[in-house]
């Protein structure tokens, strides 16, 4: 299950593709999606939420004004990329627009850009640092969470702590329209930068390539498995649970 930051209107027409192909192959799993549905809406909601806090504590009043300074998960669900989510895994939140112009203080504009976009997925791991030690604290405490009618809270805890993961490395990959686009522009020299932003069109199309193909899950699964056994493993060790 993937995410991107917002919906692009030419990927449309290969997500219908895509949600059509998944729907004939019985992909739909409903015990499966209400599981993971709580971490979905967290992560989502608290990634989208930290880009607003970043860009209004950098000067830009611009998302509290659109009403995105806010944990209400309905502020930035995207009604398409729901959909997609449900019927074929993959979605998107509804991006939080900026005004780069806006931004105050000694912080360059591309510095400021990089910080917004960095405090999406830098929200995610810090949610799947404080849901892992929920996670072994309750594992510690409360045995039967991973048991009977109560391992569906086992379960869901481990998802919002998979899908946080996931969607913080996914973000980070340096390519549009993902999160890890806008800090890698600005670690690039000024000739550089303008190329890269002035070509994203083909970035982009490199992006869906990858997306579609094995080659992200190739990519970063391995890198999500062990951000996940390195957080999970601190946080049972801090309740001495081996």
């Amino acid at each position: 299950m993937f995410f991107i930051p917002g919906g692009s209107s030419y990927l449309y027409i290969i997500l219908l593709i895509m949600l059509v192909t998944n729907l004939m192959s019985g992909g739909f799993n409903l015990f499966s999606l209400l599981l993971s549905l709580p971490g979905v809406l967290i992560a989502i909601t608290f990634h989208e939420y930290a880009h607003a806090l970043a860009a209004v504590k950098l000067g830009d009043e611009t998302p509290r004004m659109q009403g995105r300074l806010s944990l209400n998960p309905l502020s930035h669900l995207d009604p398409i990329g729901i959909i997609m989510l449900i019927f074929a895994h993959i979605g998107w939140g509804k991006p939080v627009e900026i005004n780069p112009r806006n931004f105050k203080g000694r912080v360059s504009m591309s510095a400021a850009e990089a910080i917004v976009s960095a405090a999406g997925p830098i929200m995610n791991f810090i949610l799947a640092i404080v849901f892992s030690l929920v996670l072994a604290a309750l594992t510690k405490f409360v045995p039967s969470i991973w048991i009977s009618a109560n391992g569906v809270v086992g379960l869901i805890l481990a998802d919002i702590i998979m899908i946080n993961i996931g969607l913080g490395v996914f973000n980070l990959i340096p390519l549009p329209p993902l999160d890890g686009s806008k800090i890698l522009a600005h670690f690039l020299p000024i000739n550089a930068r303008r190329w890269f932003i002035e070509h994203q069109n083909i970035f982009y199309i490199a992006f869906i390539v990858i997306w579609l193909t094995p080659i992200a899950s190739r990519i970063t699964s391995p890198i999500i498995g062990g951000i996940s056994d390195f957080i999970l493993g601190i946080a049972f060790a801090i309740f001495g649970i081996g």
